[in-house]
C-alpha cells in the first residue's frame, strides 16, 4: 500500500470555513432555532463550513413554500420550459463542474480522480430528465363497456416531494432526486446528509440562477432525526424519495403511514461478485478488487462478498490482495489518490470493528486490516484495502453490510450450489460475475436476485438505464423511464359521449 504526501490545498470558496444557510423558499435563511453544525475534511478534521441545522420548523417552512409552488406559477408552467431548466441547470453544471467534483472530495473523501470521472454522468443525468420532460404521456384505452364511452389517461405530477440523500455520492445523488422532480412537474424538499451538505447547497444556488422559480426546490440541511423524520412524516408531503441504510428505510415507511405517501427507496446491499475459473482473470482482478475499493466501499452496490470458484481461489484471491496493497491512500485532492478516507469517526470505528470481527470469526486478512495512520494521514479516517481470505457463508463480515474497503472471498464448486448461496442474503442492489461463456452468462443473470447484474464488468451506470433493488434493498428504481414514472400519478378520464 502507498501513502501519499501532504498536499496544499487551495480553499474553495464553499469550504472555507464560513457559514452556509439554508435554501427556502429562493431564499437563503437561518435555521428558525438559530442552530448550526459543522462540517469537517475527513482527510485532514480541517474545518469546512459551519451549516444552518434545520429541523421541524424548518421542514414545515420548506414544505409550505413548496406547496405553493406547486399549487401556483409552477403548476402551469410546459413540458418545454422544464426542459429548457434542466438544460440550462447542466450548462451550470458543466461549467462549474471541476468545484463542484472538489467540493465533493473535500466534503466526504473520495479522491478527485473519482469524482472529476462523474462529469458526464452529472451531465448526462440532468439532460435525460430535461429530454424525459417533454416525453411525459397518457394513453386512449378502448375499453368494453356498452355505448359510447372515451377513455384516457393523463400522467401528473404526484406533488411536494421529499428528497433525503447519502453522504457517499452528493453531487449525484442530488441530481438524482431533484431531475426527475423538475421535469415532471413536482417540486421538491431536498435534506442532504449532515456528513456532506455542502455541495447540494451549491447545486441550489446554480439551480436559482438557470431560473428555477422559488420553492420548487429547497434544501434543508439537519440531522436524519430531527429534519429527516419531520420530512418523513410530513402530512403535506406526497412522496419521499430516500436512499441509505435499510434501517432508516424502514422508519421511513413507519412515518410514511400518516397520509400514505408514496415512497421509494434505494438502500444498502451485500451484493455477490462471481467469479468463475474460465474469466479473463487479468480483467477481472481488478474489476473485482475495485467494485468494492473504489469510494473506500462506501458504495451501496459494492461487491463485497467474493466468490470464487475453488479452482482458481488461492491464485485469484491473492492476485486481488497485491492489487489492493498497490493501491495508493490518502487525501483525495491528490490526483495520484485513488483510496480516500472513510466520511467520519462513525464511520471509521464501524469498519475497524468488522475488520476486527472478521479475524475473530476465523477470517485471514491477506491485505489491509486495519487503519493508516501513517504521517498526515493520521488526522483523517483512513482504512487501508483489505482482503479477507477463509471467509465463510454464516460470518458477519459475509452477512452485513460493513459499507467499507473490505472484501470478503468466499469459494465455491457447484453453480446451482452458487446460485443459492449468492442469494442467500437479506439484500438483492448490485451482483456481478465475470466468465468468458455467454450461456452460462446468461444463465446465472436470470437467476440472480438483484436489481443490477454486471457481467465481465461492475458498477456501469448509464441516466437510461434503472437502478434499484429487490428485498431489502428497497423498493423502486431511479435513472431510466422508470424513475421518471415514480414521481408521476395516473388519472383514468371516462367521458359518456353518446
Amino acid at each position: 500500500m502507498a501513502v501519499s504526501q501532504a498536499i496544499p490545498i487551495t480553499r474553495h470558496p464553499f469550504a472555507n470555513g464560513s457559514y452556509k444557510q439554508m435554501l427556502i423558499d429562493g431564499e437563503w435563511v437561518d435555521a428558525a432555532s438559530g442552530k448550526r453544525f459543522a462540517t469537517h475534511n475527513p482527510a485532514t478534521g480541517e474545518l469546512l463550513a459551519t451549516v444552518a441545522e434545520g429541523d421541524k420548523e424548518d421542514i414545515d417552512r420548506a414544505v409550505a413554500a413548496a406547496r405553493r409552488a406547486f399549487e401556483g406559477p409552477w403548476g402551469k408552467v410546459k413540458p418545454f420550459e422544464r426542459q429548457n431548466l434542466l438544460l440550462k441547470l447542466a450548462d451550470l453544471v458543466e461549467k462549474n463542474f471541476d468545484e463542484l467534483s472538489q467540493l465533493d472530495t473535500l466534503d466526504m473523501g473520495a479522491p478527485v480522480s473519482r469524482t472529476r470521472a462523474y462529469r458526464l454522468r452529472a451531465i448526462g443525468m440532468l439532460r435525460y430528465y430535461a429530454g424525459q420532460s417533454t416525453a411525459i404521456h397518457g394513453e386512449t384505452v378502448e375499453n368494453s363497456l356498452p355505448g359510447e364511452i372515451f377513455s384516457y389517461t393523463l400522467k401528473e405530477p404526484v406533488g411536494v416531494v421529499g428528497a433525503i440523500i447519502p453522504w457517499n455520492g452528493p453531487l449525484t445523488a442530488t441530481i438524482w432526486k431533484i431531475g426527475p422532480a423538475i421535469a415532471t412537474g413536482c417540486t421538491v424538499v431536498l435534506k442532504p446528509a449532515e456528513e456532506a451538505p455542502l455541495t447540494a447547497l451549491r447545486i441550489a444556488e446554480l439551480a436559482m440562477e438557470a431560473g428555477v422559480p422559488p420553492g420548487v426546490i429547497n434544501v434543508v440541511p439537519g440531522y436524519g432525526e430531527t429534519a429527516g423524520a419531520a420530512l418523513a412524516s410530513h402530512h403535506d408531503v406526497d412522496k419521499v424519495a430516500f436512499t441509505g441504510s435499510h434501517v432508516t428505510g424502514q422508519s421511513i415507511i413507519r412515518a410514511s403511514a400518516g397520509n400514505l405517501k408514496r415512497v421509494s427507496l434505494e438502500l444498502g446491499g451485500k451484493s455477490p461478485d462471481i467469479v468463475f475459473a474460465d474469466a479473463d482473470l487479468d480483467a477481472a482482478v481488478p474489476g473485482a478488487a475495485m467494485a468494492v475499493f473504489a469510494n473506500s466501499g462506501q458504495i451501496c452496490s459494492a461487491g463485497t462478498r467474493l466468490f470464487v470458484e475453488e479452482s482458481i481461489y488461492e491464485e485469484f484471491v491473492g492476485r486481488v490482495a497485491e492489487f489492493g496493497k498497490k493501491l495508493q491512500v490518502g487525501n483525495g485532492l491528490d490526483p495520484n489518490t485513488q483510496i480516500g478516507p472513510l466520511v467520519s469517526e462513525q464511520q471509521l470505528e464501524r469498519v475497524t470493528g468488522y475488520l476486527d470481527i472478521g479475524q475473530k470469526e476465523g477470517a485471514k486478512a491477506l491485505a489491509g486490516g486495519g487503519r493508516v495512520t501513517e504521517g498526515a494521514l493520521s488526522k483523517g479516517f483512513f482504512v487501508s484495502p483489505t482482503v479477507f481470505a477463509n471467509v465463510q457463508d454464516n460470518m458477519r463480515i459475509a452477512q452485513e453490510e460493513i459499507f467499507g474497503p473490505v472484501i470478503s472471498a468466499i469459494a465455491f464448486k457447484d453453480m446451482d450450489e452458487l446460485v443459492k448461496r449468492a442469494n442467500a442474503t437479506t439484500f438483492g442492489l448490485g451482483s456481478g460475475l465475470w466468465t468468458r461463456d455467454v450461456s452460462k452468462a446468461h444463465a446465472v443473470a436470470k437467476r440472480l436476485r438483484a436489481g443490477s447484474v454486471w457481467v465481465n464488468c461492475y458498477q456501469a451506470m448509464d441516466p437510461a438505464m434503472p437502478f434499484g433493488g429487490y428485498k431489502m434493498s428497497g423498493y423502486g428504481r431511479e435513472s431510466g423511464k422508470q424513475h421518471v414514472e415514480e414521481y408521476l400519478n395516473v388519472k383514468a378520464v371516462w367521458i359518456k359521449t353518446g
